[in-house]
């Protein structure tokens, strides 16, 4: 049956294909609600590499920050919701960190999400250098009265070749968020549901067995801006008419 349900899941033109239900996933946002509730313009700046990036997706429309976007505008009228794409392909986090100034904090967003770790696994980053990486740049945003939530790696074939070094590393990005009191949201948790509910790898992870296809991506997007959207919803208004995210594209 989950077989059939798969091929029938894959069969789907991509406009046509529903995102399956996940938990929200709880984030403190308190200044982005805040900006929020006051009318202040929200500006959230996606921050990572290829998943961030869009890499493999069949136009930038549908990268998860674009889709996002979409999402949260959907679920918001009247509000004004950016989302910016500062995803590279490729990145550590030292690299990223060589483009902070220019390509996060000079922007001065309300929020950044803060995608990393895949690239350090691929790579067999020592663990306590990536947490000490991190760890600097989270200092260097907060600093900047920047608001951060980091997310984790996706579940994917590539990732889970090296098990002992992606379970690490996921380990350490839940522990620095515990740590340091900043917001996970983990894709790893999110797919690793998707998989108890029956939704093959094959229609959210691509044939490199990396980066998301198309439905990875919006259905990343989707369970983001619910996890958002929950963590805003008491700092708004009733007649800001906040909308569930999910759903169909």
């Amino acid at each position: 049956m989950l077989i059939i349900c798969g091929l029938a899941l894959l069969a789907l033109p991509a406009a046509a294909a529903e995102c399956p239900a996940a938990p929200v996933q709880p984030l403190s946002l308190p200044a982005t609600a805040a900006a929020m509730a006051a009318g202040r313009p929200v500006s959230i700046l996606a921050f990572g590499s290829s998943s961030t990036e869009g890499f493999a997706a069949s136009s930038p429309e549908v990268s998860y920050p674009a889709r996002l976007q979409a999402r949260l505008r959907e679920a918001l009228p009247g509000h004004l919701v950016t989302v910016l794409n500062r995803g590279r392909g490729g990145e550590e986090v030292a690299e990223m960190m060589r483009r902070l100034k220019r390509d996060v904090l000079e922007a001065s967003p309300t929020l950044v999400i803060w995608q990393v770790g895949s690239n350090a696994v691929l790579r067999g980053m020592p663990p306590a250098l990536y947490r000490e990486r991190v760890e600097a740049g989270l200092e260097r945003l907060r600093a900047a009265g920047i608001e951060v939530v980091l997310m984790d790696n996706q579940e994917a074939p590539k990732l889970q070749a090296l098990p002992e070094g992606n379970e690490r590393i996921l380990a350490q990005t839940a522990g620095i968020a515990r740590d340091r009191g900043v917001p996970l949201f983990s894709r790893s948790a999110l797919m690793r549901h998707w998989q108890t509910e029956g939704v093959p790898t094959a229609a959210v992870i691509g044939p490199d067995g990396l980066h998301h296809t198309d439905l990875g991506y919006d259905c990343v997007a989707a369970a983001l801006a619910d996890s958002i959207l929950a963590a805003l919803r008491p700092a708004l208004p009733p007649a800001a008419g906040v909308a569930h995210a999910g759903g169909p594209r």
